[in-house]
């Protein structure tokens, strides 16, 4: 059984940083793209980030593009958070795409966690 577990998550002051990781188990993945998402309330989710099965190919939204970097090791995933700021506020999901590489779209994703809340105060 394929499991997502994130960690991280938390409360941070405007300016502050955070890192998240998701551990996935249940299978190999090293040969699987991965990525973060977020949900704000009220929204839908959105993509954050995804990098591809080697690590060499990575992607972000514009809004976090040189604050946010997403990284793999194994079976972990990270998302590195600097200089957060109040919009960025969500609950982030880990997710696996069984395939190599990446993709910006929420749909071509197989498997997620359960999420983390971050919550950044202005």
């Amino acid at each position: 059984q394929v499991q997502l577990v994130e960690s991280g998550g938390g409360l941070v002051q405007a300016g502050g940083s955070l890192r998240l990781s998701c551990a996935a188990s249940g299978r190999t993945f090293r040969t699987y793209a991965m990525g973060w998402f977020r949900q704000a309330p009220g929204k839908e989710r959105e993509f954050v980030a995804t990098i591809n099965w080697s690590g060499g190919t990575t992607d972000y939204v514009d809004s976090v593009k040189g604050r946010f970097t997403i990284s793999r090791d194994k079976n972990m995933v990270y998302l590195q958070m600097n200089r957060l700021k109040p919009e960025d506020t969500a609950v982030y999901y880990c997710a696996v795409r069984t395939e190599m590489v990446i993709s910006t779209n929420a749909r071509n994703y197989d498997y997620w966690g359960q999420g983390t809340q971050v919550t950044v105060s202005s």
